[in-house]
Formats: C-alpha cells, structure tokens, sequence
C-alpha cells in the first residue's frame, strides 16, 4: 500500500470557541447579585522610573553610562484596577463547544479525508471524547484562563451555566490545582458530559463561564496586551485590551488556557498548551520533538503505524484546536 503524505491544503477549524472576557468589579458579598456589577474602564498611567536596561557599549564606558543613569525612564501605559469600593474582580465570557472532529475543513487529497475520517471515527467511537472532555472542564473549574490574575488571590470561585441546569455549577478554583489535568470529582461530571456531547454533535453547546476573584480594593487587574508594533519613541508603549472601553482579556488567550492539557511525553513540569510542536513561546522551549509532534504522529496513525493511546488523544486534541497542517508548512 502507497503511503498516505499530507496534501498540501489540509485545514481543520476550530472546535473550542470561546468569547473575548469582560472584566468586572464589585465586592465579594454581591456575587449572586448581578446589578452590582461594574465594567473596569482602562486608565492611563504616567512614572519616572530608572533605566536598567544598557547597550554593551555604555556598560564598557563609565561615562557615558554614569550619564545615562542620571536620565529618567519615562513610562508611559494603560492601566487596570479595581475601584476603592470594590474588592472582587468578575471575569465573564461564553464558549461553544463545536462537533466535527472527523472532517477536514479543507483537504485537496480523497484519499486522505477518507482514511482521515475513518481513524478518527474509530477513535470516537471506541476510545470516545471523555479524556479529552476532563482535560478541558479541568481549565474552566480551576480559572486558569485568569492567567495573572489568579496568581496570590485570597479567594476564587468559579460558576459555569448551561440551560439545562437549574443553578449555575460552583467550583473552588483552589480545589484544582494547575499542575494537573484532570480531578476525580463527580462535581465536573455535568460538565464534562456537555463538552463530549457537543464534541460529538449531539447538541449544539453553549456555557457561559464567570470567575470571581477576591484580590482586595484598588488592586491592580490584568487585561491582555495588545501588539502595537514599532512604537515611535516618546508615545504610549503599552496598549492593553478593550472592548467599548472596557478591560478584558483576548479569546485566543482564554483558549490557550483551556487547552493547556498536554501533558502527555512531553518532559515539562507543568501541563502545556496542545500546539504542534509544543511551543511554549514564554520559555523559548518546544517540548515535543520530531518523533512525537502532531505531523509525525498523525502520519504515523493514517499509514496503519502503531501509536499509543495517549498519542491519539494528543494528535486528536490537535484537530480540536484546529489550524493549517498543509505539507510543507511550518
């Protein structure tokens, strides 16, 4: 049997689409009481701070390095903080869990999309979604899309809603920590099953997620940082997120936290986010090599090779957060 390469237009499109999180303000008491709660308007903040950050040169000149010492470093940047009569920060934003796994979105090669279909539909049908489905419930209960701003908070709880429950789920978000992945706790189980069931197109999902967090008054929040390139000197050099003037946090952020599931042979401490490579941009580290990445695995799987269970999960998590995978690509 001829060897099945990847085409060259291969695409898969997302099957997690979370919404961009507005931020909110109010106070601990008032979390059932939705009246009580504040968007949180970014602000600009101005500081003479001191440089300490020198070029090889200056550092080999005393002079010149003792000058620009004596120079201030003005900085100049939005800003986000809870207002004096609130203590609690309110993250809010929604998520539709998405069937389709099984079909490329794009793929110019038959013969592919068929043996494709045909490996995935088996692993649905005898390994199934829960696995994956744990992993990703794991992140929404223990408010790891609140990146820095879960990080030294006296207190956290979750509410994850769906219109078949009665009351929104609660969760304590210290009760599940970020090293792991998944929790024995029959509390997920209502979750977990919405995500295998909108997985596998049995219903059209659709939670909506909030995360409160008690930092205390005037604490400092953090929305995401916007990328504005080439930044003319003397103007405002950092940008954070807003949506109509409010502060909040990028979807693709959120989505980078809740697949952040991987931690399947990759020699990393904690869990990373399900990439190709394992690319872990803040450590300039990829964690998976040449022999398990996502082209050399699914390969493997399409041409009848033998891969492990959990290399499946893995190269099927892949396709849940979709992407390009073309032959050629990089």
């Amino acid at each position: 049997m001829t060897e099945l390469t990847m085409p060259s237009v291969l695409a898969f499109d997302r099957k997690l689409e979370p919404s961009d999180a507005i931020m909110y303000s109010g106070n601990w008491a008032d979390i059932d009481k939705t009246g009580k709660w504040q968007p949180i308007e970014l602000f600009e903040r101005r500081n003479r701070a001191v440089k300490s950050n020198f070029k090889k040169e200056v550092l080999n000149d005393e002079e010149e390095l003792q000058k620009q010492i004596e120079e201030p470093n003005l900085a100049w940047g939005d800003d986000a903080a809870l207002p004096a009569n609130a203590d609690t920060l309110k993250v809010g934003f929604s998520l539709r869990v998405l069937s389709g796994v099984n079909m490329p979105s794009a793929c110019n090669k038959k013969e592919y999309q068929d043996k494709f279909s045909k490996i995935i539909n088996k692993y649905i049908d005898e390994i199934g979604f829960e696995e994956l489905a744990k992993r990703y419930a794991y992140n929404i209960i223990n408010g790891r899309f609140l990146w820095r701003n879960r990080v030294g908070v006296r207190e956290i709880i979750i509410h994850v809603n769906h219109e078949s429950f009665e009351r929104p789920l609660e969760f304590d978000a210290y009760d599940y920590p970020l090293k792991k992945t998944t929790a024995s706790d029959e509390k997920i189980s209502p979750l977990v099953g919405l995500i295998v069931k909108g997985l596998k197109g049995e219903a059209n999902i659709f939670l909506e997620v909030e995360a409160y967090v008690k930092l205390g008054n005037l604490q400092r929040v953090w929305p995401s940082q916007e990328m504005v390139m080439n930044i003319p000197k003397g103007e405002k050099s950092r940008h954070l997120f807003a949506l109509d003037g409010k502060a909040a946090i990028h979807c693709e952020k959120i989505g980078n936290a809740i697949r952040t599931i991987d931690d399947w042979q990759t020699g990393s401490e904690m869990p990373i986010a399900i990439e190709a490579y394992g690319q872990v941009t803040q450590r300039g580290v990829a964690y998976r090599s040449t022999r398990n990445d996502f082209k050399t695995l699914i390969g493997k799987w399409i041409n009848d090779g033998e891969i492990t269970e959990e290399e499946k999960h893995f190269v099927v998590a892949m396709l849940i957060r979709g992407g390009v995978f073309s032959e050629g690509e990089s």
